[in-house]
């Protein structure tokens, strides 16, 4: 189970990296939409997905006390 959910942090904290890297590279060439989206939805996105990662991360860390 802590392999998965270690696992299942790195997945999500990439995921949520790659999200905010596309939504401040569309910003900075001047677009506010990527897709059908704003950017700064996905970019609260992305962020969301990394506290979830790292949430997750803290569960692993409280289970090895």
């Amino acid at each position: 189970m802590e392999k998965i959910l270690g696992v299942l942090s790195s997945v999500v904290a990439a995921s949520g990296i790659v999200v905010c890297v596309v939504s401040g590279l569309s910003r900075v060439v001047g677009s506010s939409f990527v897709g059908d989206f704003e950017a700064m939805t996905l970019f609260a996105v992305g962020v969301g997905l990394m506290v979830l990662a790292c949430l997750i991360k803290l569960e692993l860390l409280a289970r090895k006390l």
